[in-house]
């Protein structure tokens, strides 16, 4: 009897170990810090550990020690609408920042303002870029480094001569407040956030710290320190790069008119530049970033925080380098929506993985507040990806969601037309809106580089209309039975004939047809004033400045 009695008081006191264990687990976890570092315009294969040619020992160290999502995807890829649905957990058709022109964030909850609730200290570092290009603090933060618009990458980028030589600086809103940048912007960012953490952060409480670089965005500038990094590197580009006549033909019209624009390999960003010119210094504007991540970590190891920190690593969009002719981002190709995600959490995720699910920008609010033990809000709609990163659910039986995207039609860059596409498996499908143009269906199973349009393959015909059907459904905003962008849902090709002996497609505008690298080539992007067109029909120099000396 006594054996007995022993042997159940063994139980119990083991099983209350157990549960005392499993509760430990759940309010550490809860209390887990987060560093999230985000990047603007990086592509999705722009790490060391999947290209040898670049150096990021940084990047990769964190992959080793963690997991990579290779198919993480944004749900627009643009800069404002992207980072509105990473910050709201909505989608752009929802959150209303359809594009990069002073979209109002009225109405919006960041999900900063939740982790603050459970208990988090908040700090933001860096491009925010919504809402009237403001640099001010927002909710959900209680601390605020930032600055207008894009940001410059030195003190005195894009300041006029007379004002530089005055000593006229790019300015940083430090909690509220003006003041001058100092340096290089990537380190400036990465000082402001380590002080935060050494001096201002209760280490017995947890932080969430939201590190939002500049880099890689055009024009990307590396660091002194870095430059000519890659002087004797050839980047490859991919195949796609290399439009051949059947790859024209596979394409919508659109995009063969894109390649001669600014977002097109043949006059990149209006100017002679090539690609693999242009990668040198964009992957050498990485390394300042890699620096920072090591820093980051460094500070975390050498502060006992390393062991309850996740540490996120992110971008806002991808970026094409050529591909299928094209620059940049916005459309729904690959290498424009899929975009890096690296995490490593010690002690909750494994080490070294590469975990294939598909992971969206969407998703990423509420996983920070699973892992916070923060209640989700009614308005998310992403689905937190904690459990099958953490591997409590395997790849094959976590459901991912549907990868729907919608990009909104923006006069500063008219050249990509409204985009919706839908992806269920391999199958992605693809449609544009008020635009006279084709649709779009590819097999990403056996057609990764998107190469083989299947629009009129008759044996994907049955596959094609529910993908349809299923897109439409899916762009129903929150408080319609209607997309955000009022249309019916397209149910045919429509009628598209054209005698082939007559009428040949339009010419551009001879005002667009110019000379590579002008010094105005920036005005469009300036709205129209009285000054400015008398100025633009002159071919003289224009910038907003100058309202206030005229009469």
């Amino acid at each position: 009897m006594k054996s007995i009695a022993n042997f159940i008081l063994f139980i119990l006191f083991t099983t209350a170990f157990a549960n005392s264990a499993i509760a430990y687990q759940q309010e550490t976890q809860a209390k887990r810090n987060v560093v999230f570092v985000l990047l603007d315009d990086l592509r999705y294969d722009g790490m060391g550990f999947l290209q040898e040619e670049l150096q990021t020992p940084n990047i990769d160290e964190l992959a080793a020690n963690g997991v990579h999502f290779p198919n993480a995807v944004v749900t627009s890829s643009l800069c404002s609408p992207s980072r509105a649905t990473i910050l709201t957990g909505m989608t752009t058709r929802n959150h209303k920042i359809v594009d990069n022109n002073n979209s109002s964030e009225a109405g919006l909850t960041f999900f900063p303002s939740y982790l603050q609730d459970a208990g988090y200290q908040t700090g933001y570092f860096g491009k925010w870029h919504m809402g009237s290009h403001s640099d001010m603090p927002r909710d959900g933060f209680d601390k605020w480094v930032s600055f207008s618009g894009q940001g410059a990458y030195y003190p005195q980028d894009m300041i006029p001569p007379a004002l530089a030589k005055k000593g006229v600086v790019n300015q940083l809103n430090v909690d509220g407040n003006s003041v001058g940048q100092k340096g290089y912007i990537t380190d400036e960012l990465t000082d402001y956030a380590l002080n935060w953490l050494e001096h201002d952060v209760d280490k017995k409480k947890p932080f969430f710290l939201y590190l939002s670089h500049k880099a890689v965005h055009s024009d990307a500038t590396p660091a002194k320190r870095h430059e000519g990094q890659y002087k004797e590197v050839d980047f490859k580009l991919p195949d796609s790069a290399v439009v051949t006549e059947k790859d024209a033909k596979n394409k919508p019209m659109w995009v063969h008119n894109q390649r001669n624009s600014w977002h097109g390999a043949d006059f990149f960003y209006a100017s002679d530049r090539k690609m693999q010119t242009y990668l040198k210094s964009y992957y050498a504007t990485l390394s300042a970033v890699d620096d920072s991540l090591g820093e980051i970590v460094q500070f975390l190891k050498k502060n006992n925080l390393y062991e309850n920190t996740m540490v996120v690593f992110y971008s806002d969009n991808g970026f094409m380098i050529g591909d299928h002719g094209l620059i940049d981002k916005r459309n729904a190709y690959e290498g424009s929506v899929r975009v890096p995600l690296v995490i490593s959490a010690p002690g909750l995720l494994p080490k070294g993985v590469t975990n294939n699910s598909l992971v969206r920008n969407l998703d990423l609010a509420p996983t920070f507040l699973e892992l916070a033990g923060a209640k989700q809000p009614a308005q998310f709609e992403g689905k937190s990806f904690l459990p099958v990163a953490t591997g409590q659910v395997s790849e094959s039986n976590w459901q991912s969601p549907d990868f729907v995207y919608e990009y909104y039609w923006e006069w500063s860059f008219p050249m990509t037309p409204t985009t919706f596409a839908i992806r269920q498996g391999d199958l992605k499908y693809i449609q544009y809106h008020g635009v006279w143009d084709i649709e779009e269906l590819y097999d990403l199973g056996v057609d990764p580089q998107e190469r083989t349009n299947l629009i009129r393959d008759d044996s994907y015909t049955e596959k094609l209309l529910p993908l349809r059907t299923a897109l439409y459904q899916a762009l129903r905003s929150s408080d319609s039975n209607k997309p955000s962008v009022p249309f019916n849902a397209r149910l045919s090709e429509g009628v598209n004939l054209r005698n082939k002996n007559g009428l040949k497609a339009a010419p551009f505008p001879a005002w667009w047809l110019v000379e590579p690298n002008r010094r105005d080539k920036y005005m469009g992007l300036f709205p129209d004033t009285p000054l400015k067109l008398k100025k633009q029909r002159n071919n003289e120099m224009y910038f907003p400045f100058m309202e206030s000396n005229y009469q």
